[in-house]
């Protein structure tokens, strides 16, 4: 005769031979789920389930304690295709997360790093540091060409690629009906980034990162502000050009800047 378990201790996405230590499948499956935000963040719960092959609300209830553990957090990232509606939920790992994760990881990375400083001086992590932002370089220069040659298509262009790494990319178009501004501009904000602490302890992460913006768009651009030196979001600005004045008689938008998040 089969023994029956109480389905309010079994989780609904466990494997048979997990029931008799629930707690533990539970705990096996919620590190999965953190793994895949990790690889995969901004990531909507649809896409986490389809991906690890959970039920609905299987996924709901592991974000949900994570969440309560400020291991993951929500970005709302709109909608470039429509334009319109509400901005999507994605996941991503808070800083807090991305440390409990990562721990092992990140300390072997700032040892080795310090080690190679102390050996070969700090120009050779600014050379390790330039050679890790060549390969994004490489694979965005044509994602940027493609937007054609207006700054401001080619920084939407840029926030796209940067997104689809995690970094959370987005451009705030700053200056066009600002009634005193003279110069047009956008900023590029990175709302997660996935090297912060190393970044904190080695500049060099966030200089040549600087750098690659600047020769991807071709103008001199100026970081405001980084995560790694405790701001909210990494944000470059972009200067686009001079504003250009509306013709006498014809009603201008108002000051807003005009904002686009890009998925």
């Amino acid at each position: 005769m089969s023994q029956s378990y109480p389905t309010s201790t079994v989780p609904a996405d466990a494997r048979p031979a997990d029931v008799f230590r629930p707690h533990e499948a539970e705990d096996r499956t919620r590190s999965k789920v953190l793994a895949a935000v990790l690889e995969h963040g901004p990531v909507s719960a649809a896409e986490l389930g389809e991906r690890l092959g959970f039920t609905p609300a299987a996924v709901r209830r592991h974000l949900d304690a994570l969440s309560r553990k400020q291991l993951i957090e929500v970005k709302l990232v709109g909608n470039p295709s429509s334009g319109a509606g509400r901005p999507a939920r994605r996941y991503v790992l808070s800083q807090r997360g991305q440390t409990e994760l990562g721990t092992d990881y990140l300390s072997i990375a700032k040892a080795a790093l310090a080690q190679l400083q102390d050996v070969a001086g700090p120009d050779a992590v600014e050379q390790f540091a330039r050679t890790r932002f060549a390969e994004m370089e490489t694979r965005y220069r044509p994602l940027v060409e493609a937007a054609g040659a207006d700054l401001e298509d080619r920084a939407k262009a840029l926030a796209s690629a940067l997104t689809a790494d995690g970094f959370v990319g987005s451009t705030t178009v700053v200056g066009r009906n600002a009634p005193n501004a003279a110069m047009l501009a956008v900023q590029l904000c990175q709302g997660h980034c996935p090297v912060q602490e190393l970044a904190a302890e080695f500049p060099s992460f966030c200089d040549q990162e600087t750098e690659v913006f600047s020769r991807l768009l071709g103008v001199d651009v100026r970081r405001l502000s980084t995560l790694a030196r405790g701001g909210h979001v990494c944000t470059t600005h972009i200067p686009v050009g001079r504003v250009t004045p509306a013709p006498a008689g014809v009603d201008t938008p108002g000051t807003e800047p005009t904002v686009s998040i890009h998925q």
